[in-house]
């Protein structure tokens, strides 16, 4: 689940916990029936098959999993907090896990950790991400996301390219480096004059070499995070909830204005062609690259099965490129299992919840399912192997999770009005309308929404 899909909705659902943050959590169920709730349906149907094989192992004990769609999922299960009424267990999202945490609505796992010997360094990713400002660890990785570049294998291959080409590409903010070239190359325009070539008309594009990198959200999830990083600009002043985010630092600009720079040149489409006022496109990255629109296109881990089975296309998949300091980062987030504070069964629930942080669970659960990555790295392996006879090749990915190219997204507080606030102002400097002073500006307006003053 990406985080920018769930941000509308942190406002309301942190207005009805504080509304109701005096009310006392009875619980509502019992000691053989363990609640958990997703809001993703594949998940619930994978999850299953965990919940029968533990059933199995805990004779009188029940799994009951309810899957709520992502438009209601936080705002009931804040509602149900406040009742007394919420699930034992629940998969949670970065950006909601502060205000939960905060309210003491989550179950502290450290002690059931320690007692239990649960290893958590098997996660590939997302550890810290569930360890508050108090130093507790409040939940265990349950999935995790990536970015790939997708292709059309044609177009790549009419342009002269390999897919060792594309395999080994490298980026800077100067000049863009192979990745940069790539992109110039593979756009085309109407009269069949590459974007490279002299007499290439910018104003009438057939095929552009890359697909939007002027959306997406605040924190780039699915495009410029995968690039600035590696010139050695971190997110924030701190690893972890940061009270700053850099944005005025002029790696960042830099990275920035390189990206603007594509749609100026006619390499990438302008902002607004396939982009909408929030920063979100309104044309998918799947249908642009199906409709023969884009060359290639960073997309999310989440997509590959889409990508895959395009009609009309062969799409294929490479790693993000390498930058200045030699080495490729793509950012991960991480959604998380929590326990309730309010559950009447902490036991068993810790039973059930750490089972499902086990290859005994995620292998099965994730070879029944190819539409999210388990976060454990031999359950990943066994899924990447059982879809890869499907005719879907996720080696790319399993290739980051085993060269450590992962890096975990900044845990931070107070997502939504972060979002709110800078939103606008990347946008405004996307299309044109703002210059490199907005920088400065989105950093200071930041600081205080991380404190929670504004």
């Amino acid at each position: 689940m990406r985080t920018r899909s769930l941000a509308a909705l942190a406002a309301s659902a942190a207005a009805v916990l504080l509304a109701g943050a005096c009310s006392s959590g009875s619980g509502s169920s019992g000691s053989s029936v363990i609640n958990w709730w997703t809001w993703d349906p594949n998940q619930a149907a994978a999850y299953q098959t965990c919940a029968a094989a533990f059933e199995k192992a805990n004779p009188g004990t029940t799994v009951k999993i309810s899957q709520y769609d992502v438009s209601d999922y936080f705002t009931k299960l804040t509602a149900d907090m406040v009742a007394g009424d919420a699930p034992d267990a629940f998969q949670d999202s970065v950006q909601y896990f502060q205000g939960f945490a905060e309210q003491n609505q989550l179950m502290p796992l450290d002690q059931d950790i320690a007692s239990s010997n649960y290893d958590l360094k098997q996660f590939s990713v997302g550890v810290s991400a569930w360890k508050y400002t108090d130093g507790k660890q409040y939940g265990l990785p349950l999935d995790w996301s990536a970015t790939a570049l997708y292709f059309n294998q044609d177009q790549l291959q009419k342009a002269g390219y390999g897919e060792k080409d594309i395999d080994s590409l490298t980026w800077n903010p100067t000049d863009g480096g192979t990745f940069g070239k790539m992109i110039a190359h593979l756009t085309v325009d109407k009269n069949g004059v590459h974007g490279d070539q002299p007499g290439f008309n910018k104003n009438a594009v057939a095929v552009y070499g890359i697909g939007v990198l002027n959306s997406d959200d605040f924190i780039g999830q699915t495009t410029w995070a995968q690039l600035v990083p590696t010139t050695g600009w971190t997110f924030g002043n701190k690893p972890d909830w940061p009270t700053q985010v850099n944005y005025d630092d002029p790696r960042f600009v830099q990275t920035m204005n390189w990206i603007r720079s594509l749609a100026t040149k006619g390499y990438m489409p302008p902002f607004g062609e396939y982009t909408q006022a929030n920063g979100q496109a309104s044309v998918s990255d799947t249908e642009l690259l199906g409709s023969d629109k884009v060359a290639m296109t960073m997309g999310g881990s989440w997509e590959a099965s889409t990508f895959a089975k395009l009609t009309g296309i062969k799409t294929g998949i490479a790693p993000t490129p390498t930058g200045p300091d030699g080495t490729r980062k793509v950012l991960s987030n991480s959604n998380g299992n929590n326990i309730w504070a309010g559950t009447k069964n902490p036991q068993m629930t810790w039973k059930w919840v750490s089972y499902m942080g086990s290859a005994a669970c995620q292998t099965p659960a994730a070879e029944k399912n190819g539409s999210f990555f388990p976060s454990i790295p031999a359950s990943m392996d066994a899924m990447s192997k059982s879809l890869t006879a499907q005719g879907i090749d996720l080696s790319v990915f399993t290739q980051y999770q085993d060269q450590g190219s992962l890096y975990g997204a900044t845990v931070y507080g107070h997502g939504s009005a972060l979002q709110s606030a800078i939103q606008p102002m990347l946008d405004q400097f996307f299309d044109g309308s703002a210059g490199d002073s907005v920088f400065a500006t989105m950093q200071s307006k930041a600081g205080p929404i991380l404190a929670g003053q504004s």
